[in-house]
């Protein structure tokens, strides 16, 4: 008798903490922080296909990064914070950049955010957002 009640309590409790299924779909997906220098440059047509000026908000990523992604980085934005001072702004990825490693090349309008044109480069932590984000104001 005792073992016939031990073996229901345990089907109950293992019915209890089985895992119940979901519908709901998770968004989330891990960012990656990469570290490098920004730079700025003047803009015109990106490899995105995209004509910009020198007032946009324009990124643009290391070229191996863009050619290991085919492009599927165009129009994403970009989350940069200034390591000296922990500022943050955001830039829309429509460019790739030979010469960058592992920064950012970024539009003078953007650079300013951040401080004059003549300080040249700063260093940067940087990560992409997830498709669909659009920056705060």
């Amino acid at each position: 008798m005792a073992f016939r009640i031990l073996a229901t309590l345990a089907l109950v409790a293992t019915t209890l903490a089985a895992p119940t299924p979901s519908n709901e779909t998770s968004t989330l997906e891990k960012r990656i922080d990469h570290f490098g220098d920004a730079t700025w440059f003047h803009v015109g047509q990106g490899n995105c296909g995209v004509f910009s000026v020198d007032s946009d908000k324009i990124v643009a990523i290391p070229k191996s990064l863009y050619d290991q992604n085919n492009g599927g980085n165009c129009f994403q934005w970009v989350r940069i914070t200034d390591q000296r001072n922990g500022n943050v702004h955001w830039g829309q990825t429509l460019d790739s950049c030979p010469s960058c490693v592992d920064g950012l090349d970024l539009s003078p309008s953007l650079f300013e955010e951040f401080g004059s044109l003549d300080v040249g480069r700063f260093p940067i932590v940087w990560s992409f957002e997830p498709f669909g984000f659009v920056p705060p104001n």
